[in-house]
């Protein structure tokens, strides 16, 4: 059931009618609380507390089941012992009630006899065509419409202010505590729900009905994990589309399990990994706390974007220019020099020992001249050079703050750029500056930093929401074209000889390599490559070469290599005594920058590619990237432009440059590999990838197939 379309879900947040089944005349307890709540919130609609053994509930008329409730009945609360549910949906099908939002605890989190309960209420409720929320939830809300539909304090305070954005929570109690420390610093909500167990619909269901909603601006998500890694991506890829950014607030990030995995790309691409590249990728902007929150929902409602990552910073205060300023260079904002023309108009109104580098430094000599001050802010708005203005003015409160907040609201109006205001006092939501800057969507935040990491949210989103539209409108083709794999099926890992073999039919350069048997190695009288070679020991069940000592490189004669050929084997045979030797692997002894690239085609995910420094220090290093699958050549090259070896590979020191862009295809074709392949092979490593001026070669590789 899950995945309906989001229209579908008007009823659920917006009910004609609500039955409480479960219903007392205690507003103490849970079962007496939601109709309680309805009542003191002000829902416009009818509720019907369910119920057999009242006649009246909280003063309403009591009904001794569902059948007995007159329609039109959208939503039913659902507050009985756990085992009753299953039931109780069947009700609401039969009664024409097509939403529930279950409160019941008592199922998968109370262990195996809750698990197999959740599975029938899974199966009652299609059974019934009934769609519902938790069950093990708090509730939801729907502030524009009053339909505070819940239990606990949080649905208590009838003041809450209503506002463009949209919270879902994975946790319950601490969803509404969110939303009461927003409320505190003028951030609204139009809708609230607690997802709980998410038995039908999911956090991912919410979020994608949130984001079509015209009044939804900002969606926010609270996220322990999601089942469907693909289609959380889908979802910040509509973000962008949309223009509505998805602030995630992800915990649970350890990488469970790590040691345990095969490949070194998959140890390093265990748990949180994949949930950063989903949102690096899409229309998402990690938060950790209620004030990243707060500040990012502040910037996004201005409904400016900036074209460019290039701030100008206007200050009264030395020191905050200095802390914006590191705070923007940390997330890779720009403070270029102002256009000639600019400095040319603002130096007549910049008192005499003012800095007009950028930070602009106007000194205190402006505190009490507003019109000054925004005189010169109007002229940064304007210069071409400027994607976005930060400003930091004393003068805030009082009468004076409040004719230079409304002369900086028309200021505003009149450019398309984000402006966003550090502000320099206690902050006071009564005070008529701020009245006027929430009325006219201008951000205000709390100290210089919080300020800066605002306007790069905002320039992070817009960059990704540019490079989406630009991929969108320049489909380029693929470069190769899907290719027939020989995979051995009782195989669980392939041996190098044979994953080189997979690489090679997709394009990707590999080492020329002879395979033999060790007794053929010893009967050699002459090398079968130039030396000088690398000798291995060529086994599916000794994946990794050099811990095993199975690796000899720089050999040199012939009777080094007969030598190494024999205690190759019988290290391998000391490290995993009965494994399969297909034979000694000889292969030329290839030169130059050793990186990694690898895939892993996760199940949640689907494939993501990974590259970086590589060699036998690559797990210890992690500069590595992340995308997924399959790339293009752009993506590519934005991923090696992401990590510390780019510097290396295009002339670092005076150094000749590297084949960068032999890198980029060699990238997106393991990106096809893995992609066109993803039902067979589970890993793919290429470890080490030599880089030269002239082009790249695979000199070991590693793939794992499925189970």
């Amino acid at each position: 059931m899950n995945g309906a379309p989001p229209a579908g879900f008007a009823r659920l947040f917006s009910p004609r009618g609500i039955a409480v089944v479960g219903a007392s005349n205690d507003p103490q307890r849970i079962s007496g609380q939601p109709v309680k709540i309805l009542a003191d919130t002000g829902y416009r609609g009818a509720v019907y507390p369910v119920n057999p053994k009242y006649t009246e509930a909280l003063g309403l008329r009591c009904y001794p089941d569902l059948a007995s409730v007159p329609q039109p009945c959208d939503l039913a609360l659902i507050v009985v012992n756990a085992a009753a549910v299953p039931q109780v949906i069947r009700d609401c099908g039969r009664a024409g009630i097509p939403f529930a939002i279950v409160f019941s605890a008592g199922f998968r989190e109370s262990g195996a006899g809750g698990a197999e309960l959740e599975r029938t209420l899974k199966a009652a409720a299609r059974e019934a065509g009934v769609r519902f929320v938790g069950p093990n939830c708090i509730g939801t809300m729907n502030l524009n419409d009053r339909v505070y539909c819940g239990f606990g304090p949080g649905f208590s305070d009838p003041r809450l202010k209503a506002g463009p954005v949209a919270l879902v929570s994975q946790s319950g109690g601490f969803a509404f505590s969110v939303v009461a420390l927003a409320d505190f610093e003028g951030i609204g909500f139009n809708y609230v729900v607690s997802a709980g167990n998410e038995t039908d619909i999911t956090t991912l269901d919410l979020i994608a009905d949130f984001l079509e909603r015209d009044d939804v601006e900002v969606v926010v998500s609270y996220i322990e994990g999601v089942a469907d890694g693909r289609r959380l991506r889908e979802l910040g890829r509509r973000a962008l589309e949309l223009g509505k950014p998805i602030l995630v607030w992800k915990v649970g990030n350890s990488d469970v399990g790590r040691a345990a995995a095969e490949s070194h790309t998959a140890s390093m691409t265990a748990g949180y990994t994949l949930y950063r590249t989903a949102f690096e990728d899409g229309g998402f902007i990690e938060i950790e706390d209620v004030h990243d929150l707060v500040d990012a929902a502040r910037a996004f409602l201005s409904r400016r974007l900036p074209r460019g990552p290039n701030i100008a910073v206007l200050t009264t205060s030395g020191g905050s220019g200095v802390m914006i300023a590191d705070a923007c260079d940390k997330h890779g904002l720009k403070l270029p020099r102002l256009a000639p023309e600019t400095v040319q108009a603002i130096e007549p109104l910049a008192p005499k020992h003012s800095s007009l580098a950028n930070p602009i430094d106007l000194t205190a000599q402006v505190t009490g001249d507003y019109v000054r001050f925004n005189r010169i802010c109007e002229r940064l708005l304007a210069d071409p050079n400027i994607d976005q203005l930060i400003i930091r003015y004393g003068a805030v409160q009082g009468a004076r703050g409040e004719a230079w907040a409304n002369s900086l609201a028309a200021i505003a109006q009149g450019s398309d750029k984000p402006l966003l205001v550090a502000w320099s006092r206690v902050p006071d939501r009564t005070e008529a500056s701020v009245k006027i800057l929430e009325r006219h969507r201008i951000p205000w935040l709390i100290t210089p930093t919080r300020t800066a990491n605002a306007a790069a949210a905002l320039y992070h989103f817009a960059r990704k929401r540019q490079v989406q539209m630009a991929r969108a409108a320049h489909i380029t083709a693929r470069i190769i074209e899907p290719r027939l794999l020989e995979l051995p099926p009782d195989a669980r890992t392939l041996s190098e000889h044979q994953s080189k073999r997979c690489l090679a039919a997709y394009g990707i350069p590999v080492t020329r390599e002879v395979l033999l048997a060790p007794e053929a190695v010893a009967q050699l009288r002459r090398p079968p490559l130039p030396f000088p070679l690398v000798v291995k020991v060529d086994s599916p069940e000794v994946p990794h070469k050099t811990e095993a000592g199975a690796v000899r490189l720089n050999v040199r004669s012939l009777a080094e290599l007969k030598r190494a050929a024999q205690e190759m084997v019988a290290a391998a045979e000391r490290h995993k005594p009965g494994a399969r030797i297909n034979g000694v692997l000889v292969s030329e002894m290839a030169e130059g920058i050793e990186v990694i690239i690898g895939a892993v085609n996760d199940r949640f995910f689907g494939p993501v590619v990974m590259f970086g420094l590589g060699g036998v220090f690559t797990e210890l290093l992690r500069d590595v990237s992340y995308r997924f699958a399959p790339l293009d050549l752009a993506t590519a090259h934005e991923m090696i432009r992401a990590t510390r070896a780019h510097p290396l590979l295009t002339g670092y020191r005076g150094r000749p440059a590297l084949a960068v862009d032999a890198l980029a295809e060699t990238l997106t074709r393991v990106s096809l590999l893995a992609a066109d392949h993803a039902g067979r092979i589970a890993e793919i490593d290429v470890n080490p990838l030599m880089v030269t001026a002239t082009g790249v070669v695979a000199a070991d590789a590693l793939v794992v197939l499925r189970d």
